[in-house]
Protein backbone atom coordinates (compact mmCIF):
# COMPACT_ATOMS: atom_id res chain seq x y z
CA UNK A 1 0.00 0.00 0.00
CA UNK A 2 1.27 3.41 -0.98
CA UNK A 3 -0.59 6.33 1.34
CA UNK A 4 -1.59 9.15 -1.16
CA UNK A 5 -1.36 12.51 1.08
CA UNK A 6 -1.15 15.99 0.00
CA UNK A 7 1.29 18.49 1.97
CA UNK A 8 -1.11 20.94 2.69
CA UNK A 9 -4.47 21.53 4.67
CA UNK A 10 -7.84 22.55 3.24
CA UNK A 11 -7.39 25.80 5.03
CA UNK A 12 -3.78 26.42 3.82
CA UNK A 13 -4.87 25.27 0.34
CA UNK A 14 -7.61 27.97 0.03
CA UNK A 15 -5.93 30.41 1.80
CA UNK A 16 -2.92 29.67 -0.96
CA UNK A 17 -5.89 29.85 -3.66
CA UNK A 18 -6.20 33.65 -2.90
CA UNK A 19 -2.81 34.49 -4.24
CA UNK A 20 -3.15 31.61 -7.17
CA UNK A 21 -6.44 30.55 -8.26
CA UNK A 22 -7.00 27.17 -9.77
CA UNK A 23 -6.35 25.22 -11.37
CA UNK A 24 -2.49 24.99 -10.35
CA UNK A 25 0.57 22.33 -10.28
CA UNK A 26 2.46 21.97 -6.62
CA UNK A 27 5.49 20.58 -6.06
CA UNK A 28 7.25 19.58 -2.70
CA UNK A 29 11.05 20.66 -2.87
CA UNK A 30 11.84 18.76 0.60
CA UNK A 31 9.74 15.58 -0.57
CA UNK A 32 12.05 15.77 -4.33
CA UNK A 33 15.06 16.35 -2.69
CA UNK A 34 14.98 13.50 0.34
CA UNK A 35 13.63 11.04 -2.98
CA UNK A 36 17.07 12.08 -5.26
CA UNK A 37 18.72 11.43 -1.81
CA UNK A 38 17.46 7.98 -1.83
CA UNK A 39 18.06 6.93 -5.45
CA UNK A 40 21.95 8.35 -5.46
CA UNK A 41 22.79 6.48 -2.38
CA UNK A 42 20.84 3.34 -3.29
CA UNK A 43 23.07 3.26 -6.26
CA UNK A 44 26.23 4.40 -4.87
CA UNK A 45 27.19 0.53 -4.94
CA UNK A 46 28.72 1.42 -8.54
CA UNK A 47 31.65 2.80 -8.87
CA UNK A 48 30.61 5.41 -11.14
CA UNK A 49 26.46 6.52 -10.96
CA UNK A 50 24.40 9.54 -12.50
CA UNK A 51 21.12 9.91 -13.09
CA UNK A 52 20.42 12.13 -15.74
CA UNK A 53 16.82 13.74 -14.67
CA UNK A 54 14.33 13.28 -18.19
CA UNK A 55 13.51 16.83 -18.76
CA UNK A 56 10.59 16.15 -20.54
CA UNK A 57 9.01 14.81 -17.61
CA UNK A 58 8.84 18.52 -15.89
CA UNK A 59 10.23 20.91 -17.77
CA UNK A 60 11.08 23.64 -15.20
CA UNK A 61 14.42 25.41 -14.52
CA UNK A 62 13.61 25.84 -10.87
CA UNK A 63 13.19 22.08 -10.51
CA UNK A 64 16.08 21.46 -12.76
CA UNK A 65 18.04 23.70 -10.61
CA UNK A 66 17.08 21.77 -7.14
CA UNK A 67 17.89 18.30 -9.34
CA UNK A 68 21.59 20.07 -10.44
CA UNK A 69 22.67 20.63 -6.79
CA UNK A 70 21.20 16.71 -5.88
CA UNK A 71 24.30 15.97 -8.01
CA UNK A 72 21.95 15.05 -11.15
CA UNK A 73 22.30 15.59 -14.79
CA UNK A 74 19.99 16.12 -17.04
CA UNK A 75 18.31 14.21 -20.45
CA UNK A 76 17.12 15.83 -23.32
CA UNK A 77 15.36 15.26 -25.89
CA UNK A 78 14.59 18.77 -27.95
CA UNK A 79 16.87 22.44 -28.48
CA UNK A 80 14.37 23.60 -25.94
CA UNK A 81 15.45 21.22 -23.22
CA UNK A 82 18.80 21.80 -24.00
CA UNK A 83 18.38 25.35 -23.04
CA UNK A 84 17.00 25.16 -19.84
CA UNK A 85 19.86 23.17 -19.19
CA UNK A 86 22.21 25.62 -20.06
CA UNK A 87 20.14 28.29 -18.39
CA UNK A 88 20.83 26.46 -14.86
CA UNK A 89 24.19 25.73 -15.44
CA UNK A 90 23.65 22.07 -16.98
CA UNK A 91 26.44 21.51 -19.23
CA UNK A 92 29.12 19.02 -20.39
CA UNK A 93 28.97 15.31 -19.40
CA UNK A 94 26.25 16.41 -17.36
CA UNK A 95 23.82 16.14 -20.46
CA UNK A 96 22.72 13.67 -22.44
CA UNK A 97 20.82 14.39 -25.86
CA UNK A 98 18.82 11.87 -26.87
CA UNK A 99 16.38 12.57 -29.70
CA UNK A 100 14.86 10.69 -32.98
CA UNK A 101 14.39 12.18 -36.15
CA UNK A 102 17.19 15.11 -35.19
CA UNK A 103 16.98 18.04 -36.87
CA UNK A 104 20.80 19.50 -37.99
CA UNK A 105 20.26 22.30 -35.54
CA UNK A 106 19.39 20.43 -32.50
CA UNK A 107 22.60 18.29 -33.49
CA UNK A 108 24.23 21.58 -33.37
CA UNK A 109 23.12 22.52 -30.07
CA UNK A 110 23.98 19.85 -28.35
CA UNK A 111 27.77 19.86 -29.84
CA UNK A 112 27.83 23.30 -28.80
CA UNK A 113 26.65 22.38 -25.05
CA UNK A 114 28.52 19.76 -25.15
CA UNK A 115 26.46 17.07 -24.07
CA UNK A 116 26.71 12.98 -25.11
CA UNK A 117 25.14 12.45 -27.95
CA UNK A 118 22.74 9.25 -28.04
CA UNK A 119 22.24 8.45 -31.26
CA UNK A 120 19.05 6.77 -32.49
CA UNK A 121 19.81 5.24 -35.87
CA UNK A 122 23.32 3.85 -37.27
CA UNK A 123 22.61 6.24 -40.22
CA UNK A 124 22.75 9.12 -37.32
CA UNK A 125 26.03 8.88 -37.90
CA UNK A 126 26.57 10.45 -41.12
CA UNK A 127 23.75 12.91 -40.18
CA UNK A 128 25.58 14.01 -37.27
CA UNK A 129 29.03 14.90 -39.27
CA UNK A 130 27.01 16.58 -41.78
CA UNK A 131 25.58 18.67 -39.12
CA UNK A 132 28.16 19.36 -37.16
CA UNK A 133 30.96 18.81 -39.12
CA UNK A 134 32.49 15.97 -37.34
CA UNK A 135 32.01 13.00 -34.63
CA UNK A 136 32.11 13.96 -30.84
CA UNK A 137 35.07 11.86 -29.13
CA UNK A 138 32.04 10.31 -26.92
CA UNK A 139 29.06 8.97 -28.31
CA UNK A 140 26.55 6.61 -27.41
CA UNK A 141 23.93 4.58 -28.91
CA UNK A 142 20.39 3.68 -28.39
CA UNK A 143 19.70 -0.26 -28.47
CA UNK A 144 16.39 -1.66 -28.97
CA UNK A 145 16.08 -5.25 -28.08
CA UNK A 146 12.90 -5.92 -30.52
CA UNK A 147 11.19 -9.06 -29.24
CA UNK A 148 13.99 -10.13 -26.95
CA UNK A 149 12.63 -8.10 -24.33
CA UNK A 150 9.17 -7.42 -23.70
CA UNK A 151 7.61 -3.82 -23.45
CA UNK A 152 4.72 -2.48 -21.58
CA UNK A 153 1.53 -0.75 -22.13
CA UNK A 154 3.02 3.05 -22.00
CA UNK A 155 5.88 2.72 -24.36
CA UNK A 156 4.79 -0.57 -26.22
CA UNK A 157 6.37 -3.65 -27.75
CA UNK A 158 10.13 -2.69 -28.48
CA UNK A 159 9.69 -4.38 -32.08
CA UNK A 160 7.08 -1.76 -32.44
CA UNK A 161 8.87 1.13 -31.66
CA UNK A 162 10.89 3.82 -33.26
CA UNK A 163 13.56 3.78 -31.18
CA UNK A 164 16.67 2.36 -31.60
CA UNK A 165 19.29 0.30 -33.06
CA UNK A 166 18.96 -3.47 -33.72
CA UNK A 167 21.61 -5.76 -32.20
CA UNK A 168 23.38 -6.16 -35.90
CA UNK A 169 23.31 -2.14 -36.14
CA UNK A 170 24.38 -1.67 -33.22
CA UNK A 171 27.97 -3.82 -33.73
CA UNK A 172 27.76 -1.98 -37.14
CA UNK A 173 27.53 1.66 -35.31
CA UNK A 174 29.91 1.14 -33.19
CA UNK A 175 32.51 0.40 -35.10
CA UNK A 176 31.55 2.87 -37.67
CA UNK A 177 31.96 5.43 -34.99
CA UNK A 178 34.86 3.71 -33.99
CA UNK A 179 36.55 4.52 -37.50
CA UNK A 180 35.65 7.78 -37.48
CA UNK A 181 37.30 9.36 -34.61
CA UNK A 182 35.14 8.88 -31.95
CA UNK A 183 37.11 7.10 -28.69
CA UNK A 184 34.76 6.73 -25.68
CA UNK A 185 31.39 4.71 -25.95
CA UNK A 186 28.34 4.82 -24.11
CA UNK A 187 25.12 1.75 -24.65
CA UNK A 188 21.41 3.11 -23.82
CA UNK A 189 18.39 1.20 -23.83
CA UNK A 190 14.97 2.11 -22.76
CA UNK A 191 12.05 -0.79 -23.40
CA UNK A 192 9.50 0.13 -20.21
CA UNK A 193 8.09 2.78 -18.97
CA UNK A 194 6.42 2.96 -15.53
CA UNK A 195 7.30 -0.22 -14.53
CA UNK A 196 7.42 -1.35 -10.69
CA UNK A 197 8.83 -4.26 -11.16
CA UNK A 198 12.48 -4.17 -9.77
CA UNK A 199 13.36 -7.92 -11.45
CA UNK A 200 12.26 -6.05 -14.96
CA UNK A 201 14.97 -3.28 -14.08
CA UNK A 202 18.04 -5.97 -12.74
CA UNK A 203 16.90 -7.89 -16.21
CA UNK A 204 17.59 -4.75 -18.21
CA UNK A 205 21.05 -4.37 -16.54
CA UNK A 206 21.56 -7.94 -17.81
CA UNK A 207 20.92 -7.16 -21.20
CA UNK A 208 23.17 -4.24 -21.04
CA UNK A 209 26.34 -5.92 -19.30
CA UNK A 210 26.21 -9.05 -21.44
CA UNK A 211 26.18 -6.61 -24.78
CA UNK A 212 29.12 -4.64 -23.14
CA UNK A 213 31.03 -7.86 -23.25
CA UNK A 214 29.89 -8.98 -26.46
CA UNK A 215 31.09 -5.74 -27.91
CA UNK A 216 34.32 -6.18 -26.49
CA UNK A 217 34.45 -9.39 -27.64
CA UNK A 218 33.55 -8.78 -31.24
CA UNK A 219 34.85 -5.15 -31.82
CA UNK A 220 37.88 -4.76 -29.07
CA UNK A 221 35.63 -1.54 -28.18
CA UNK A 222 35.17 -0.88 -24.60
CA UNK A 223 32.23 0.29 -23.35
CA UNK A 224 32.65 2.91 -20.47
CA UNK A 225 29.08 3.74 -19.54
CA UNK A 226 25.83 2.18 -19.79
CA UNK A 227 22.30 3.68 -19.00
CA UNK A 228 19.00 1.55 -18.17
CA UNK A 229 16.61 3.90 -19.06
CA UNK A 230 13.97 5.80 -17.51
CA UNK A 231 11.56 2.76 -16.74
CA UNK A 232 10.92 3.10 -13.11
CA UNK A 233 7.52 3.39 -12.38
CA UNK A 234 5.47 5.17 -9.08
CA UNK A 235 2.47 3.51 -7.34
CA UNK A 236 -0.28 5.66 -8.81
CA UNK A 237 -2.99 3.64 -7.38
CA UNK A 238 -2.85 3.17 -3.60
CA UNK A 239 -3.08 -0.68 -3.65
CA UNK A 240 0.55 -0.54 -5.29
CA UNK A 241 3.70 -0.71 -3.41
CA UNK A 242 6.38 1.19 -4.23
CA UNK A 243 9.74 0.45 -6.35
CA UNK A 244 12.82 -0.46 -4.02
CA UNK A 245 15.72 1.44 -5.08
CA UNK A 246 17.86 -0.60 -2.84
CA UNK A 247 16.49 -4.08 -4.93
CA UNK A 248 17.41 -2.83 -8.22
CA UNK A 249 20.69 -1.44 -6.95
CA UNK A 250 21.39 -4.45 -5.60
CA UNK A 251 20.50 -6.58 -8.21
CA UNK A 252 22.23 -4.72 -10.70
CA UNK A 253 25.37 -5.08 -8.80
CA UNK A 254 25.19 -8.52 -8.11
CA UNK A 255 24.97 -9.14 -12.57
CA UNK A 256 27.88 -6.55 -12.65
CA UNK A 257 30.14 -8.21 -10.70
CA UNK A 258 29.14 -11.99 -12.53
CA UNK A 259 29.32 -10.78 -15.90
CA UNK A 260 31.64 -7.03 -16.08
CA UNK A 261 34.24 -7.40 -13.47
CA UNK A 262 35.36 -11.48 -14.34
CA UNK A 263 35.22 -9.63 -18.22
CA UNK A 264 37.91 -6.99 -17.14
CA UNK A 265 35.48 -4.25 -17.40
CA UNK A 266 35.49 -2.92 -14.54
CA UNK A 267 35.11 0.16 -13.88
CA UNK A 268 31.84 0.68 -15.90
CA UNK A 269 29.91 3.98 -15.15
CA UNK A 270 25.82 2.90 -14.50
CA UNK A 271 23.29 5.64 -15.52
CA UNK A 272 19.55 6.18 -15.73
CA UNK A 273 17.51 8.92 -16.35
CA UNK A 274 14.33 8.51 -14.63
CA UNK A 275 12.02 11.36 -14.43
CA UNK A 276 9.12 10.55 -13.23
CA UNK A 277 10.34 8.24 -10.44
CA UNK A 278 11.83 11.47 -9.47
CA UNK A 279 9.29 14.11 -9.32
CA UNK A 280 6.21 12.34 -10.41
CA UNK A 281 4.74 11.47 -6.47
CA UNK A 282 5.74 14.85 -5.35
CA UNK A 283 3.24 17.30 -7.84
CA UNK A 284 -0.19 17.56 -7.50
CA UNK A 285 -3.09 19.52 -9.65
CA UNK A 286 -5.40 21.36 -7.45
CA UNK A 287 -8.70 21.93 -9.18
CA UNK A 288 -11.84 23.37 -8.09
CA UNK A 289 -15.52 21.36 -8.56
CA UNK A 290 -17.72 24.33 -10.51
CA UNK A 291 -20.61 22.01 -11.78
CA UNK A 292 -22.81 19.39 -11.49
CA UNK A 293 -25.13 17.17 -13.99
CA UNK A 294 -26.86 13.97 -13.35
CA UNK A 295 -27.72 12.49 -16.68
CA UNK A 296 -26.75 8.62 -17.05
CA UNK A 297 -24.17 9.14 -15.00
CA UNK A 298 -23.44 11.76 -12.35
CA UNK A 299 -21.00 14.34 -13.58
CA UNK A 300 -18.45 16.58 -11.52
CA UNK A 301 -17.02 19.15 -13.95
CA UNK A 302 -14.04 20.84 -12.45
CA UNK A 303 -11.74 23.82 -13.32
CA UNK A 304 -9.25 21.78 -15.08
CA UNK A 305 -8.99 19.30 -18.23
CA UNK A 306 -6.64 17.53 -20.21
CA UNK A 307 -5.11 20.94 -20.72
CA UNK A 308 -3.41 20.60 -17.37
CA UNK A 309 -3.17 17.13 -17.18
CA UNK A 310 -3.72 14.92 -20.15
CA UNK A 311 -2.65 10.73 -19.26
CA UNK A 312 -6.05 9.85 -17.89
CA UNK A 313 -7.69 10.88 -21.51
CA UNK A 314 -4.61 9.69 -23.33
CA UNK A 315 -3.42 6.34 -21.52
CA UNK A 316 -6.93 5.77 -19.56
CA UNK A 317 -4.60 6.60 -16.75
CA UNK A 318 -5.46 6.41 -12.89
CA UNK A 319 -4.64 9.04 -10.60
CA UNK A 320 -5.88 9.32 -7.21
CA UNK A 321 -8.08 11.69 -6.03
CA UNK A 322 -8.71 13.66 -3.24
CA UNK A 323 -11.63 15.75 -1.69
CA UNK A 324 -9.98 18.30 0.90
CA UNK A 325 -11.17 18.31 4.11
CA UNK A 326 -13.01 14.59 3.27
CA UNK A 327 -9.93 12.63 3.51
CA UNK A 328 -11.38 10.43 6.13
CA UNK A 329 -15.48 10.75 4.95
CA UNK A 330 -16.78 7.61 3.10
CA UNK A 331 -16.65 7.13 -0.49
CA UNK A 332 -20.36 6.93 -0.71
CA UNK A 333 -20.82 8.72 -4.32
CA UNK A 334 -19.83 7.40 -7.62
CA UNK A 335 -18.50 9.86 -10.11
CA UNK A 336 -17.37 11.09 -13.58
CA UNK A 337 -14.62 13.47 -13.15
CA UNK A 338 -14.32 15.51 -15.81
CA UNK A 339 -13.02 19.03 -17.38
CA UNK A 340 -14.54 21.40 -20.02
CA UNK A 341 -12.66 19.92 -22.97
CA UNK A 342 -15.13 19.94 -26.20
CA UNK A 343 -13.68 15.96 -25.98
CA UNK A 344 -15.57 13.15 -24.02
CA UNK A 345 -11.93 11.86 -23.30
CA UNK A 346 -11.64 15.02 -21.36
CA UNK A 347 -12.02 12.62 -17.65
CA UNK A 348 -10.09 12.58 -14.65
CA UNK A 349 -11.71 9.45 -13.41
CA UNK A 350 -14.77 7.73 -14.45
CA UNK A 351 -16.96 5.84 -11.90
CA UNK A 352 -15.03 6.52 -9.21
CA UNK A 353 -16.25 6.40 -5.56
CA UNK A 354 -15.69 9.69 -3.67
CA UNK A 355 -16.97 11.40 -0.87
CA UNK A 356 -20.19 13.53 -1.65
CA UNK A 357 -18.66 16.72 -3.60
CA UNK A 358 -20.23 20.11 -3.19
CA UNK A 359 -19.54 23.00 -5.57
CA UNK A 360 -16.61 24.74 -4.53
CA UNK A 361 -14.87 21.68 -2.86
CA UNK A 362 -10.66 21.42 -3.66
CA UNK A 363 -9.76 18.30 -5.50
CA UNK A 364 -6.18 17.04 -5.47
CA UNK A 365 -5.40 14.99 -8.11
CA UNK A 366 -1.99 12.98 -6.92
CA UNK A 367 0.84 12.19 -8.38
CA UNK A 368 0.85 14.38 -11.34
CA UNK A 369 4.43 15.84 -10.88
CA UNK A 370 6.06 14.19 -14.07
CA UNK A 371 4.05 14.69 -17.34
CA UNK A 372 1.21 16.31 -15.97
CA UNK A 373 2.31 20.25 -16.83
CA UNK A 374 4.93 19.27 -19.31
CA UNK A 375 2.11 17.55 -22.07
CA UNK A 376 -0.58 20.24 -21.13
CA UNK A 377 -1.85 22.03 -24.57
CA UNK A 378 -4.23 25.10 -25.66
CA UNK A 379 -6.90 23.10 -27.41
CA UNK A 380 -10.37 25.23 -27.23
CA UNK A 381 -8.13 27.83 -26.67
CA UNK A 382 -7.60 26.69 -22.45
CA UNK A 383 -4.68 28.22 -21.17
CA UNK A 384 -1.88 26.55 -19.04
CA UNK A 385 -2.20 26.69 -15.39
CA UNK A 386 0.69 28.50 -13.26
CA UNK A 387 3.23 25.80 -11.33
CA UNK A 388 4.30 26.35 -7.56
CA UNK A 389 6.83 25.30 -5.50
CA UNK A 390 6.30 24.62 -1.58
CA UNK A 391 9.66 25.66 -0.40
CA UNK A 392 10.97 23.12 2.82
CA UNK A 393 10.40 26.52 5.42
CA UNK A 394 6.19 26.14 4.37
CA UNK A 395 6.69 28.94 1.75
CA UNK A 396 5.42 28.59 -2.11
CA UNK A 397 6.90 30.39 -4.64
CA UNK A 398 5.32 30.34 -7.80
CA UNK A 399 7.79 28.88 -10.26
CA UNK A 400 5.84 29.43 -13.85
CA UNK A 401 2.95 31.92 -14.14
CA UNK A 402 -0.23 30.77 -15.96
CA UNK A 403 -0.93 31.61 -18.90
CA UNK A 404 -3.16 34.55 -20.41
CA UNK A 405 -4.69 35.00 -23.48
CA UNK A 406 -2.34 37.05 -24.77
CA UNK A 407 0.12 34.51 -24.31
CA UNK A 408 -1.93 32.48 -26.07
CA UNK A 409 -2.45 35.30 -29.26
CA UNK A 410 1.09 35.99 -29.04
CA UNK A 411 1.98 34.63 -32.32
CA UNK A 412 -1.38 36.12 -34.14
CA UNK A 413 -1.54 39.39 -35.93
CA UNK A 414 -4.92 40.63 -35.76
CA UNK A 415 -4.03 43.74 -37.41
CA UNK A 416 -2.81 41.92 -40.46
CA UNK A 417 -6.14 40.40 -40.91
CA UNK A 418 -7.32 41.51 -44.58
CA UNK A 419 -10.98 42.24 -45.52
CA UNK A 420 -12.53 38.88 -47.12
CA UNK A 421 -15.70 40.46 -47.72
Amino acid sequence: MTPKTFPLTREQTEALTQRFPTPFHLYDEAAIRANARRLTQAFSVFPNFREYFAVKATPNPFLLKILAAEGFGADCSSLAELRLCEAVGLTGDRVMFTSNETPDAEFRAARDLGAIINLDDVTHIDALVAATGSLPETLCFRYNPGAAKAGNAIIGHPEEAKYGLTREQLFEAYAKARDLGAKTFGLHTMVVSNELDEQYHVETARMLFELVVEIKTRLGIRISFVNTGGGIGIPYRPEQKAVDYETIARGARKLYDEIIVPAGLDPLAYNMECGRAITGPYGWLVTRALRWKDTYRSYVGVDASMANLMRPGMYGAYHHITVLGKETAPATKTYDVVGSLCENCDKFAINRELPEIAMGDLLVIHDAGAHGHAMGYNYNGKTRSAELLLRPDGSVLQIRRAETLDDLFATLDFGSIPDFS
